[in-house]
């Protein structure tokens, strides 16, 4: 299989096996250097191939010959799943925190899309690639909650355009560092790559636009809160950054938060984020499906701690 693409603008002097396989991560570093060093990815204009170190800048223009042998695929793998709702064309999970989306460098055979291949029979939707079989967004790795998956192609370009038009209606609660003095506001911050730390989001004026509304439901003391979040875009990691641009990074988050001395003892075993409301026209049906899923006991532990160790008062929102 031959594909061939122009190096985007921004790119400027980087290793081709490191830029590879940053760029196309359902292939690790390691496989990128063995089709390198097999000659497999060639400069479309003086024929030449490419090694690991060759520099790699905008506007070239790459031409990548895939062996069969190196085609990647997914087996499907029996493991436990919290369905919210399945037909013939969608199916919502209410993910476990800690499981990953789909497979890519790194990951085991223990993903939502290993997990999901076993439970339609293989029925997903083939549009999005053989790594990310019905996957229409994603969640991080440490958030739990409602995550949607398309079972036929039809339906994966439906749901990709509905979330690409913000058409669906998303939610999210997150215990956050510090009570905030406000119960509500508005967030509209673009959100790039973090130039000094690639696998890092932040807040940048050339980003792409970001929104994020969030509102207070639970206050512990001066300490931490319980925060709703409706997103209106779907930026990588948006929640996560926002909040923190705002000075109440979620518990949990040792990438956008800080651990300070006062949180030894406290209970964080990941970052406290949780999908918990859906709401959208079924693209084939017509039905307006209306999802709540309630947080996991980790998150609720949690809560209980914070309630018990500062005070709790309710705020109405």
């Amino acid at each position: 299989m031959s594909e061939f693409f122009e190096v985007p603008e921004g790119v400027k002097n980087e290793r081709a096996d490191k830029w590879l396989a940053g760029l196309f991560p359902d292939r690790s570093r390691s496989q990128w250097q063995k089709m390198l060093d097999a000659g497999c990815v060639r400069n479309e204009v003086t024929g030449t191939a490419l090694t690991r170190k060759t520099a790699i800048s905008a506007g070239d223009k790459l031409r990548v010959e895939i062996p069969e042998e190196s085609r990647p695929g997914v087996v499907p793998v029996e493991i436990p799943l919290d369905v919210l709702f399945e037909d013939e064309d969608l199916i919502v999970i209410n993910k476990s925190a800690g499981m990953v989306t789909h497979p890519g460098a790194g990951t085991a055979d223990d993903t939502l899309v290993h997990a999901l291949l076993h439970h339609t029979g293989g029925k997903l939707a083939m549009a999005g690639g053989e790594l990310r079989p019905g996957v229409v967004h994603r969640l991080d790795k440490e958030t739990s909650g409602l995550i949607v998956f398309a079972k036929s192609d039809f339906a994966y370009h439906a749901m990709v355009e509905k979330f690409a038009e913000r058409e669906i209606h998303k939610e999210y609660i997150a215990l956050v560092d510090k009570a905030p003095d406000l119960l509500a506001g508005s967030i509209k911050a673009p959100i790039d790559r973090d130039p000094n730390n690639r696998v890092k989001m932040a807040i940048r004026e050339e980003g792409k636009s970001a929104w994020t509304d969030w509102f207070v439901l639970e206050k512990f003391g001066k300490d931490a809160a319980l925060v709703r979040c409706v997103l209106h875009t779907g930026r990588t990691h948006q929640i996560r950054v926002h909040l923190a641009h705002i000075g109440h990074p979620i518990l949990g988050d040792r990438v956008y938060g800080k651990v300070v001395h006062r949180h030894e003892g406290w209970p964080l075993p990941r970052v406290m984020l949780h999908a918990w409301h859906l709401k959208f026209e079924h693209p084939v049906s017509g039905q307006m499906l209306d999802l709540t899923a309630f947080p996991p006991t980790d998150f609720s532990n949690l809560a209980t701690f914070l309630r018990e160790k500062f005070g709790s008062r309710i705020t109405g929102y």
